[in-house]
């Protein structure tokens, strides 16, 4: 949530910071803004609505000159979305200039006490209340910029990643972050400060990611200057090479960023276990399991933590691990797990799980565990995040940028990571034969061939979306492996569409959600040939004894469920632990073109972001 750009070098900023939120849309926002600095004057431009808002009010003020800018798209925490309160933000001489990620928790006091000192406030942000401490600090003390940056944030609690200019030091930026992510982007001559790194992979490959309570002083023509927040200590910059490339970050021909990131789920799966998986040698290799798998194979149970999509990728990882492995496993939403005190010791090992790798209550409860003496073992895509620098050890996903706020090939990635994490730990314990190890080990080979056959699915889920699109409700309901498809199918529909959708466990359905069916209720089931079956044909002949709308998922050649279904859509048959890889697929799918169809912001929801780096 929000987006930070920045620009120092011998360009022309506005056209760098503009393209760079663009590339920052996805991350959810609800006004955008913009600061350059022209030698002479800083000009700032800001509005309520979105980038291209920002572009004709830039033009119209004529406040898109400078080789220095800052530009900020913001999700609101405090205050209202409007002019107003957008970032950039200017302290009350109009010297310094800020953008703000994060929250400030004791904005409150600190601001009373501003006012008592004369400072006046024109937003309801927590943003102005900063720049302005900073600004007093600056003057009070008689401080350098970076040092008074540094000595405010020591008096403020919450999570922030920020950029400052200071007007009076025309040739610096200063940056720093806790708990929200900051990258800087190294080039010649010229720097780069961004929430990731997507608005500067076109000009540059070398990238310094700020670690929590560490700030950079960037300045043109010198060498980056890096200190940790609390001490002053001084930390030599890591240049690491980014992992991905212009091409990734483009839509590619297609009408929306999540229809694209569906259909590149056959490759990305194969990019997932390319070289950990040669199924023709039985053999699954992957360095942060070899390397401490005796941590997994004693441990006495494993804490799966995640939000969201990667919780519903936890709960298909609980089914695998206690299947093959036959290791207990617990799965928590990160948020709710840090907070209720749990009971971890040094016995456990936690998988923690996120798409973006800075997911704010995942990371906390990363932390909590590892306090308390636990094993963590990261599973998530982007490389050089925050999870992946704060676990033990890890797995990446190597599913490529994600834009579309909807998770699609996370979810069907993560389960790739996983599945081949069950079955290596299944086969260093013993629990799983040799005959039945090496032919899930083929069947995974496969998948991204079945996932193609999937996807040509989309012309009956578009016919379906089509009769169900103006619906009000819809259930999702599954068995074993495939309850938490349902969930996230009900996930999907509800996100990018705004249709109300509960997923369930098929049997739960004569448990209270019966009491909904009727014959204005499409009721979604995930119904492949496989264990559950009968039963799963059993809760559909209740559905429909109550005249509710059967869309199904079924293998394909299957006879019985179509007969009794009103819609019907087939699958690749495959066995039960790898189905959720497929039954997924028309799913996505299904939600995508209601979405399209009801006129919804497919690539942004209402109200979300890509990544929640604050609670």
């Amino acid at each position: 949530m929000c987006g930070i750009v920045g620009y120092i070098g011998y360009r022309e900023a506005y056209p760098i910071v503009i393209k760079g939120l663009k590339r920052l849309e996805y991350r959810g926002y609800d006004s955008a803004g913009v600061m350059l600095y022209d030698g002479k004057a800083l000009n700032v431009s800001k509005t309520k609505g979105k980038v291209s808002n920002l572009e004709e009010k830039s033009a119209s003020e004529n406040t898109i000159n400078g080789s220095i800018g800052m530009g900020h798209t913001r999700w609101a925490t405090h205050g209202v979305p409007n002019d107003v309160n957008s970032h950039p933000h200017l302290s009350n001489s109009g010297e310094l200039a800020i953008i703000h990620n994060g929250i400030i928790e004791n904005y409150e006091p600190l601001k009373k006490e501003l006012i008592n000192r004369g400072y006046v406030f024109h937003s309801d942000t927590d943003t102005e209340v900063l720049i302005n401490l900073i600004e007093d600090v600056q003057k009070k003390d008689k401080l350098k910029l970076g040092k008074a940056v540094q000595v405010a944030l020591n008096q403020v609690v919450g999570a922030y990643a920020i950029c400052v200019f200071d007007t009076k030091k025309p040739n610096e930026i200063v940056a720093a972050r806790l708990g929200s992510p900051l990258a800087i982007g190294v080039g010649e001559g010229e720097f780069f400060i961004a929430s990731d790194a997507s608005p500067f992979i076109e000009y540059t490959s070398n990238a310094i990611y700020l670690e929590d309570e560490e700030m950079a002083i960037v300045r043109l023509y010198k060498p980056i200057k890096i200190r940790k927040i609390k001490d002053d200590t001084l930390v030599d910059p890591y240049v690491q090479e980014l992992q991905m490339n212009l091409e990734q970050i483009e839509k590619g021909g297609y009408e929306h960023f999540m229809l694209k990131e569906i259909y590149e789920q056959p490759n990305v799966i194969k990019d997932t276990y390319r070289g950990r998986l040669l199924a023709n040698s039985g053999i699954i290799q992957m360095a942060g399991i070899e390397d401490n798998i005796e941590k997994f194979l004693n441990a006495d149970r494993i804490l799966i933590i995640a939000c969201g999509t990667s919780w519903h990728a936890g709960l298909v990882a609980e089914y695998i691990i206690e299947e093959f492995a036959r290791i207990p496993v617990e799965v928590e939403y990160a948020s709710e797990f840090r907070y209720r005190n749990p009971i971890i010791t040094n016995k456990d090992v936690v998988i923690a799980i996120s798409q973006s790798g800075e997911t704010a209550d995942t990371l906390a409860a990363i932390k909590l565990s590892k306090e308390k003496g636990a094993f963590v073992f990261g599973v998530c895509n982007v490389v050089g995040s925050s999870i992946s620098r704060e676990t033990h050890a890890g797995a990446y996903t190597h599913a490529g940028p994600e834009i579309g706020v909807a998770s699609t090939k996370a979810f069907t990635t993560q389960i790739t990571v996983l599945t081949m994490m069950a079955l290596r730990l299944a086969k260093a314990k013993g629990t799983i034969s040799n005959s039945d190890f090496h032919r899930y080990l083929l069947e995974l080979e496969v998948i991204p061939e079945k996932v193609m056959e999937a996807l040509q699915t989309n012309d009956i889920s578009k016919e379906i979306a089509a009769i169900y699109k103006d619906a009000p409700n819809c259930l999702y309901l599954g068995r074993g492996y495939n309850f938490p498809v349902a969930l996230e199918g009900a996930l999907k529909l509800k996100e990018i569409s705004y249709i109300h959708a509960e997923g369930y466990p098929a049997a739960e359905m004569k448990h209270g959600p019966i009491a909904l069916i009727d014959e204005k209720m499409p009721v979604v089931v995930i119904a492949p040939k496989q264990n559950h079956y009968d039963k799963v044909v059993s809760n559909i002949q209740e559905i429909k004894s109550r005249s509710g709308k059967i869309i199904a998922i079924v293998t394909k050649g299957d006879v019985q469920v179509k007969d009794l279904a009103d819609h019907v859509i087939e699958i690749p048959d495959s066995s039960d632990a790898l189905s959720p890889l497929l039954t997924t697929i028309p799913l996505q799918l299904l939600s995508y073109h209601i979405a399209v169809m009801r006129g919804c912001n497919v690539d942004q929801p209402r109200n979300l972001a890509k990544s929640v780096t604050v609670e």
